[in-house]
């Protein structure tokens, strides 16, 4: 029997060619087999991967594709050959098994995941000056948090920063959403709130809890340069306690038409309105 992550051989010009015959998984194998531990997590969606392969190619572990990608990815594919990592050309039924998502925009990949660095580390490697983060305070719906982790890549957000017990974590879903903004803007998990919010301060951090109503116009507010943006949770809204403690609150004028935006696309406001202020 054929070994089924056995990778193709390189061929012209030093590029990986294609195995000889698609394989679509067979009926002894799993539709969408598991992660082969903690540590790792299927992604899918072009950007996703390609933004993987860029950043921290030594993650790849393994790599499914449709036919079509095969031009796209002859370098990933090259990597792949010339590091032994098994890739299969599948069908496309095969894809959506794997991601469980038609989304997947013909390639999967199981890669090892980027653990969340300590507060301590991330505050005491960022270069002085301007610096904006966002602070997640129960924020689940990955499709939310893939288009926050877009949005921050794009303006320059430094870091995601969660809670202690915060059961956020990246999925495939919401890194297909972050079009590889994933792979550009770190997980930074704090310790107990007194002591994040302490340990912030002391580096030059401004926190500002953003609210529906009640907070001062963000449009009409002169932001500093080394701010935090809080932002609560999709229908409970941030936690009191936490809106209390931080040292500005913040509203996104509007029509009224409607009562507010959701949290990704105030987050994009939110940070497009600082970049704006410290170009």
């Amino acid at each position: 029997m054929n070994d089924p992550w056995k990778n193709s051989r390189p061929g012209g010009e030093g590029r990986a060619r294609a195995p000889v015959k698609p394989r679509p998984l067979s009926s002894d194998e799993p539709a969408r087999p598991a992660a082969a531990s903690r540590n790792e997590l299927r992604l899918y969606g072009f950007n996703a991967v390609q933004a993987v392969f860029a950043r921290r190619p030594q993650a790849i572990r393994k790599l499914y594709l449709a036919d079509y990608r095969i031009p796209q990815l002859q370098p990933l594919l090259a990597w792949c050959v010339k590091h032994r990592v098994g890739y299969r050309v599948v069908e496309e039924s095969d894809l959506n098994k794997l991601a469980a998502s038609a989304h997947h925009e013909g390639v999967v990949a199981e890669v090892l995941k980027a653990e969340p660095a300590p507060l301590a580390d991330w505050l005491r490697d960022l270069p002085a000056g301007p610096a904006l983060a966002i602070w997640l305070d129960g924020v689940g719906n990955p499709h939310n948090f893939g288009a926050i982790l877009r949005s921050a890549a794009h303006f320059g957000a430094k870091a995601i920063l969660q809670p202690q017990q915060s059961p956020l974590a990246l999925s495939g879903a919401a890194a297909r959403v972050a079009e590889g903004g994933a792979e550009q803007v770190p997980l930074v998990r704090m310790g107990d709130q007194a002591g994040a919010i302490a340990q912030l301060r002391g580096a030059g951090f401004v926190l500002a809890a953003t609210v529906v109503r009640g907070g001062t116009d963000l449009f009409a507010t002169a932001l500093p340069q080394r701010l935090i943006y809080v932002m609560g949770a999709e229908g409970e809204g941030m936690d009191a306690q936490l809106a209390a403690a931080c040292d500005l609150r913040l509203s996104i004028p509007g029509t009224g038409a409607v009562e507010s935006l959701n949290v990704a696309a105030a987050t994009a406001v939110l940070l497009a309105q600082w970049r704006q202020s410290h170009r």
